[in-house]
């Protein structure tokens, strides 16, 4: 394993050095929180790519090919087509908004009553995002070190503060580049054809496998729908999707390079699948669908390669990871801390915005590793936090975008009718059911546009300045831009 060893600690040095470069380079809010908005379509893709694809998608998608065969691919793959959808239709005019969160947006949308609320939701879902990915390390850590739960999360997750709170979204998005191509080296291009040859290939596969395990819709057509609504919709809302968008340096770029990425996620989506059926004709009996990852990689790779590839999946994490992470601080700074500030005292003009975003990006960072380490059960945890993101915001948000007669009122009303609902059917439901999502998406949606249509319409001057700011006219001058990278 020492070859192993040395690319994963080669691998880990590059993150540490890449945070350190991108602290030199993020000199104002703009360059720390969203790049200076002014990626070019190659970087955009790969770290877009990168953030939707964490631990869940890499090591889940295996598990879950494992276990369904190719339909186990559906959870991948409606990441994937939610990206499509937000690259197609919305990231245009949210680029063009020139915010930095998503409560901001609703703020100018609904004329400045709609963000504490949301930001607090927003939030607590960045925040158990990034508690999730956290937690992965521990499987990682222990399949390359043998460490234990504790000592893998602290060692992970503080790599991952490191770099993010040195550099901001330019060490995110220098290191999520790196981790792109490990990716696609690592998982498409080495673990995929070496598993299906492994396992003797297709033919092989078919011979000792059942009939449903080729079947597109056999993991089921509810799964399928609860996926979609979750994270299909959960792409097209999420403070660390938006952020991402926030970085591209047009809305060509954001509409085009999303589109790559999305495609990309189907492509990936597709090989987790087809290597997790591999898995399951060589190693038939696993304790855990979850195993099948890291058997198939420490079994039949060879050295060097296994290296490379659980580099792959720690890339995966990371990513995921660092993204939650910068979203969650800036969410926690901008829309709940800088407000109630605002109430006690007006910000005096010498605040350094960068020192202060680091600070929370710490503070953050500590408090994640603390919860990550006390929290065992990371599916609830996850779904927790992806009810109350699609319940309670998903309505708000996309009834901002698409529907003129939304107000204040019914934004909130929904906001908080959602949240409640979904919290509430989870107590009644079981934390994993589907019903929570389901009703809570319903009742947000119902309370929305009864009390916008009871209450009086948006201000017209609140509607024009979001018209302009749609077309990409009014925004708050940004720093002169540096070189655009591609």
């Amino acid at each position: 394993m020492a070859v192993d060893y040395t690319v994963i600690v080669v691998y880990l040095a590059g993150m540490l050095a890449m945070g350190w470069w991108g602290m030199r380079r993020a000199k104002s809010k703009s360059e720390f929180l969203v790049a200076g908005r002014r990626l070019g379509p190659w970087m955009y893709s790969g770290t877009m790519a990168a953030i939707v694809l964490g631990g869940a998608s890499t090591i889940g998608g295996v598990g879950l090919g494992y276990q369904y065969g190719l339909s186990g691919a559906w959870m991948v793959f409606t990441i994937g087509l939610g990206l499509l959808a937000l690259s197609v239709f919305f990231s245009a005019r949210i680029a063009r908004l020139k915010v930095y969160t998503v409560s901001e947006m609703l703020d100018l949308r609904y004329g400045g009553r709609a963000g504490v609320i949301s930001g607090v939701v927003m939030w607590a879902y960045t925040l158990m995002l990034a508690v999730t990915s956290t937690i992965a390390y521990a499987t990682i850590f222990d399949v390359l070190f043998d460490l234990n739960r504790t000592v893998a999360i602290i060692i992970g997750g503080s790599i991952v503060v490191a770099y993010s709170t040195l550099g901001g979204m330019w060490s995110i998005t220098l290191t999520d580049m790196v981790q792109f191509v490990v990716k696609t080296i690592g998982v498409l291009l080495l673990l995929l054809p070496i598993a299906v040859v492994k396992a003797g290939g297709f033919s092989e596969m078919k011979a000792k496998l059942p009939t449903e395990y080729f079947d597109p819709l056999g993991i089921g057509g509810e799964t399928i729908f609860t996926y979609v609504l979750i994270y299909t919709f959960g792409m097209l809302i999420g403070q660390d999707i938006w952020q991402r968008v926030f970085t591209a340096r047009s809305d060509k770029v954001a509409r085009y390079g999303g589109t790559v990425a999305g495609t990309y996620c189907l492509v990936y989506a597709i090989a987790g699948a087809v290597i997790g059926t591999a898995a399951k004709v060589m190693y038939p009996k696993l304790p855990s669908a979850d195993a099948a990852f890291a058997t198939i990689v420490k079994d039949e790779l060879p050295m060097g390669v296994r290296g490379l590839v659980l580099a792959a999946a720690l890339a995966a994490v990371m990513s995921t990871s660092s993204g939650a992470l910068i979203a969650c601080a800036t969410v926690a700074n901008n829309d709940i801390w800088s407000r109630l500030r605002g109430a006690v005292a007006p910000k005096s003009e010498d605040h350094d915005e960068v020192k202060g975003n680091r600070v929370f990006i710490l503070a953050m960072g500590v408090g994640v590793i603390i919860i990550a380490i006390a929290l065992n059960d990371v599916v609830q945890a996850l779904t927790v936090a992806y009810n109350l993101l699609v319940g309670g915001l998903l309505v708000p948000i996309l009834g901002g975008l698409l529907w003129r007669r939304g107000t204040a009122p019914g934004a909130l009303a929904a906001v908080v009718a959602g949240g409640l609902s979904v919290i509430g059917l989870m107590w009644w439901y079981g934390i994993l059911a589907n019903e929570p999502v389901y009703y809570g998406l319903l009742t947000s949606l119902a309370v929305y546009v009864v009390v916008s249509l009871a209450t009086r319409p948006t201000d017209a001057a609140v509607l024009a300045a979001w018209r302009e700011r749609l077309a990409g006219r009014g925004a708050e001058p940004e720093a002169e831009p540096a070189p655009v990278p591609q």
